[in-house]
C-alpha cells in the first residue's frame, strides 16, 4: 500500500527532534538550538540530511555556498527544476522548527513520491541553505543569494567573532568560495521555488487553520534617529523651559505607535534606545532610537515613511529639540507569484482546508530566490506565534497536512504542463 501522508508527517516529526540535537546547546527544550554557518554543527547536519535524502532515492551535494541539495531526479536529464527548501541554520538559541522544518517536510514529501514510485516529469530539489539568519558572519540570504546568483563576493571577507573570516570559514568547510559563482541555477532552468515555514505569527492559529499560503515577503526599513536638547539640573530648570530628548523620543514612540495602528498592512516599531547623559537627576540632552516600519506594499510602506517624519520633526520642533535622521536599512517587498498562489490555494483546498492568505511580516529566502525564478510560500501554524526562541512549537498532526498539500501542488503542476505524472 506505501507510506501514507500521516506516516511521512510522522517520520518529518522524528526527524525534527533528531536534529533538534544537532546544536552548541546541551539541552534544545530548555537551551533552544544554536546551529551556525560553517561549523561542526552545520557540517552533522548536513550528514543527517544527506543520508535521509539518500535513502529517500534522492542525489545529493554540497555547493561552495556550503548549501546542501538533494535531488529527485527525473527521467528527461534536460527536464526543469522545481526548488523546494529552507534554511538549517538558527538565531542563537533559536527554536526546533524555524527554517528546518521548510527542509525536512519537503523530504517527507519525496519520501512518500519514491516509495510509490511517483515519477515528475520535472527535477524536485530539496535544498538546506547555508545561512539565511546571518548570525555568524552577519551573511544574511548568504545560500540563497548562491544559488540566485546574487552573491556579492565582497562578503566573503566578513569577520565572525573570533576574527574567522567567511572565506576561510568556507575553505575550512570543503569549499571553493572562488567557485561561488559556478553555483548558481541556469537562467530559465528553474520552475519556480516554494518555501514550508512556521508562520512566526498568531494568526493561522487564532483561525484554527493548520496551514496558509503566502502573498508577499515584507518590505523593511530601519532609520536611526539622534535627538538633541541640552542638559540640565532636574531639580532647578523650569518644566516650560527644558529641552528634554527623552521627552521627544517618548513622543516618537507614540506617533509610531498610532501610525501603524491606523494604517492597514503596515507595522513598525521602536526597538532600541540610548540616552544620555543618563544620570538620575539631569535632564536628558541626546537620544537616540531606531526605528523600523514593514509592510508587503512599498508603496504603502514609503507614504508611510513620509508621513511619520513629517510628524516627527512637528512635533520635535515645538519642544525645541534637533533631529538628526538617517535611512540605514532598505528591503523591498517581494510578491509571491500570483500563479504560485492560487496553485497552492488550490492544493490547500483539495485537502479539506480553508484557503487563507496572508503575508509574511519576516524575511526569507525566498527574498533572494525571486531574483532566480517565480516563489510561492506556505505558513505553517506555531503555538502563540512564538519563534527564535526555545518555546517555538507546532502541532505534529500538521506536518502531514502539508505533505499532502505539497503532493497535490506537485501532481497539479505536473498535470499543467501537459506532462502526466508517471
Amino acid at each position: 500500500m506505501g507510506v501514507t501522508y500521516e506516516q511521512a508527517g510522522a517520520l518529518a516529526w522524528q526527524w525534527l527532534e533528531q536534529i533538534a540535537r544537532v546544536s552548541e546547546t546541551e539541552d534544545p527544550e530548555s537551551e533552544g538550538v544554536t546551529r551556525l554557518c560553517a561549523t561542526r554543527e552545520h557540517r552533522a547536519a548536513l550528514d543527517l540530511l544527506g543520508g535521509w535524502m539518500r535513502d529517500a532515492g534522492m542525489t545529493v551535494r554540497v555547493d561552495n555556498g556550503a548549501n546542501l541539495i538533494g535531488r529527485y531526479a527525473s527521467a528527461d536529464p534536460d527536464a526543469r527544476t522545481l526548488i523546494m527548501g529552507s534554511h538549517q541554520d538558527t538565531v542563537p538559541h533559536g527554536g526546533k522548527y524555524d527554517g528546518i522544518m521548510g527542509v525536512l517536510l519537503p523530504l517527507a514529501l519525496v519520501h512518500y513520491l519514491n516509495d510509490h514510485a511517483i515519477a515528475l516529469p520535472f527535477h524536485l530539489d530539496v535544498v538546506a541553505f547555508s545561512d539565511e539568519e546571518g548570525t555568524r558572519f552577519s551573511s544574511t540570504l548568504l545560500g540563497s543569494k548562491v544559488l540566485a546568483g546574487s552573491f556579492d563576493p565582497v562578503m566573503l571577507g566578513a569577520e565572525d567573532d573570533a576574527g574567522v573570516t567567511l572565506r576561510q570559514a568556507l575553505l575550512d568547510f570543503g569549499c571553493d568560495p572562488e567557485r561561488i559563482a559556478d553555483d548558481r541555477y541556469p537562467p530559465g532552468a528553474a520552475l519556480g521555488f516554494v518555501e514550508v515555514h512556521i508562520e512566526q505569527g498568531p494568526q493561522l492559529e487564532a483561525e484554527g487553520l493548520p496551514i496558509g499560503v503566502v502573498s508577499a515577503i515584507t518590505g523593511i526599513e530601519r532609520h536611526k534617529l539622534s535627538i538633541h536638547g541640552l542638559a540640565g539640573h532636574a531639580g532647578t530648570v523650569p518644566m516650560h523651559l527644558r529641552q528634554d530628548a527623552l521627552v521627544g523620543a517618548a513622543r516618537v514612540i507614540g506617533l509610531v505607535d498610532e501610525l501603524c495602528k491606523t494604517t492597514d498592512e503596515l507595522v513598525g516599531v521602536v526597538g532600541k534606545i540610548d540616552n544620555s547623559p543618563n544620570g538620575v537627576n539631569v535632564i536628558p540632552q541626546r537620544t537616540d532610537l531606531t526605528v523600523e516600519l514593514r509592510s508587503p506594499e512599498d508603496a504603502t510602506r514609503l507614504a508611510a515613511r513620509n508621513t511619520l517624519l513629517a510628524r516627527i520633526e512637528a512635533a520635535l520642533a515645538a519642544l525645541d529639540l534637533r533631529l538628526e535622521h538617517q535611512l540605514i536599512y532598505e528591503q523591498a517587498a517581494v510578491q509571491c507569484a500570483p500563479a504560485l498562489v492560487a496553485q497552492l490555494e488550490a492544493a490547500v483546498a483539495a485537502n479539506g482546508v480553508a484557503p487563507r492568505t496572508l503575508f509574511s511580516g519576516a524575511g526569507h529566502d525566498g527574498l533572494a530566490m525571486q531574483a532566480l525564478c517565480d516563489i510561492g510560500m506556505l505558513f505553517l501554524r506555531c503555538a502563540r506565534g512564538v519563534s527564535h526562541h526555545p518555546d517555538e512549537a507546532i502541532e505534529p498532526d500538521d506536518l502531514s497536512v502539508v505533505v499532502a498539500v505539497l503532493a497535490s501542488f506537485c501532481m497539479a503542476l505536473a498535470e499543467s504542463a501537459d506532462q502526466p505524472v508517471a
